[in-house]
């Protein structure tokens, strides 16, 4: 029976053979192997893949589990895939359904892989499920990955959900037709929203056709399908509003031997005439839909992660006052940047989350141009500055979108079968004559229709996604993204503060 090991070391080579430098990846710091023999300097492992053997240093096995954050490139959206070192895991947001990707691919497909290819599981098992926000470049992955219709998608056959958690903030039915974002009161001088999606039974009866109001559109279906979802002893997936007065996710509260803690700090709760309230901002729903963000931090020894959502100016300024004598709580050593990079932000609040890292989540095929540069700039000096032999430690910037790259390739000639069935070839002047008709996919924009002769159309021969990968052991914080050029990783660490 193969015995389990972690790597040791930043980065090593699985080699294809006992003796020799044929390299076929590199393993991170913190992947599990399991061992199958021994030779040598080496060990025959089975690593990162269900199929996937090959020969690593045994010097450099040894580790630990550690706590892993994956930040998904989804194009415009977010997708976070947390592994704790005791193998929970916990998704936060997917990106836009896969249907509204020009790849054809959310976070959704990244799970499969995950649990599929390198745990070599069947089943995806989430402990949580949350939506930080209704705009479904943050929900529409998780559909997604609940949509048993879409199952043909995924390697893995089945997905389970302990418990799903979201901001409280939904689209509603409105009156009269169109949708909103529910009922608002006023209460000394400011305005708050009133009418919150809730737990499980209020899921049921805003989506039973029959009582009012009733959820709308998208955000319905999504939650449609979390009803329908289930947990491994087959009992119905819970679903809970999530505030700051829970304190912390449930089940994830300090003092769990070796795991980390996630403290819930957005959105902010008010007791409204008897009634919960959250924060209603001026200037329209988006304003509504991405300042009542789930704010949340991830503790795991002296390492903090701060996830924001899609928290704005209006919201950040509402969290610092909120906040105000104990705005400590938004310290970290890696910040998720807010909204993919907008500019819409308050400094102050960047200033006071001082974070190490920065990563954003952003996408090159939509009309939002992020990251913008003065956010760029801004992740830099807000950023808690290290250095070392007059070089910068920190603070560093990652970017999804940076890190994404595709590989072209020259179109030759075309197989297809002619009308007998028989294979036949489209090539040389013939195929440079063909003309491609294609419509091009842009989310949230129009298509545009398009021809190009087969010959003078490059096609795309490979796609690297922007994965960017964080881990740590609580002391200390490794950041890795993919080099294209030879499939290594490229690394920067950092110490933990806390």
């Amino acid at each position: 029976m193969a015995a389990s090991d972690y790597v040791s070391v930043d980065t090593t080579p699985l080699f294809a053979r006992a003796e020799g430098k044929d390299a076929l990846i590199h393993l991170l710091w913190g992947d599990r192997v399991d061992v199958i023999e021994e030779r040598g300097s080496r060990a025959k492992v089975r690593a990162r893949g269900r199929s996937r053997f090959g020969w690593v240093e045994k010097a450099d096995l040894g580790g630990e589990s550690l706590l892993e954050l994956y930040f998904i490139d989804v194009g415009q959206g977010d997708g976070v895939l947390i592994r704790t070192p005791g193998g929970r895991h916990v998704m936060l947001d997917g990106g836009y359904p896969r249907a509204a990707q020009d790849t054809g691919k959310s976070a959704a497909d990244f799970v499969d892989w995950k649990f599929f290819q390198d745990y070599g599981a069947r089943r995806i098992e989430l402990d949580a499920l949350l939506a930080s926000h209704n705009d479904a470049d943050h929900y529409g992955g998780l559909w997604d990955l609940l949509d048993v219709a879409q199952t043909a998608e995924l390697d893995c056959s089945d997905v389970r959900v302990k418990a799903m958690y979201h901001a409280g903030i939904g689209w509603w039915k409105r009156p009269g037709g169109g949708k909103w974002l529910g009922e608002h009161e006023s209460h000394d001088g400011a305005r708050f929203h009133t009418q919150l999606v809730d737990d499980r039974a209020a899921v049921e009866r805003a989506l039973d056709g029959g009582s009012s109001p009733q959820l709308q559109g998208w955000w319905a279906q999504f939650m449609q399908s979390v009803l329908d979802a289930r947990w491994t002893n087959g009992r119905p997936t819970t679903i809970t509003r999530l505030r700051d007065r829970h304190g912390h996710l449930p089940g994830f509260e300090p003092g769990t031997a070796g795991e980390p803690a996630i403290r819930v700090l957005g959105p902010v709760e008010f007791d409204i005439g008897g009634k919960p309230g959250l924060h209603r901002f001026a200037g329209g729903e988006a304003q509504n839909t991405n300042g009542n963000s789930l704010l949340l931090r991830l503790d795991y020894k002296r390492a903090r992660v701060l996830l924001t959502g899609d928290l704005n100016r209006r919201s950040q300024d509402a969290l610092m006052e909120d906040y105000a004598g104990r705005r400590q709580e938004f310290l970290c050593d890696v910040g998720k940047a807010c909204h993919h990079g907008s500019d819409d932000v308050s400094i102050a609040f960047l200033q006071a989350m001082n974070p190490a890292v920065t990563v954003i989540s952003s996408g090159d095929n939509e009309g939002h141009d992020h990251p913008r540069a003065a956010i760029v700039a801004a992740s830099a000096i807000t950023g808690h500055l290290e250095l070392r032999d007059d070089a910068i430690v920190t603070p560093l910037v990652f970017c999804t979108e940076l890190a994404r790259s595709i590989r072209l390739g020259d179109p030759e000639s075309l197989d297809f079968k002619d009308a007998a069935g028989a294979d036949a070839t489209l090539a040389g002047e013939r195929f440079d004559r063909a003309a491609l008709h294609f419509e091009q996919t842009k989310p949230g924009g129009f298509p545009a229709p398009g021809k190009r002769s087969m010959g003078a159309t490059p096609v795309v021969a490979g796609l690297i996604y922007g994965l960017v990968n964080v881990r740590t052991n609580g002391e200390r914080i490794l950041c890795a993204t993919l080099d294209e050029a030879d499939h290594t990783w490229r690394i920067q660490t950092v110490t933990a503060r806390f």
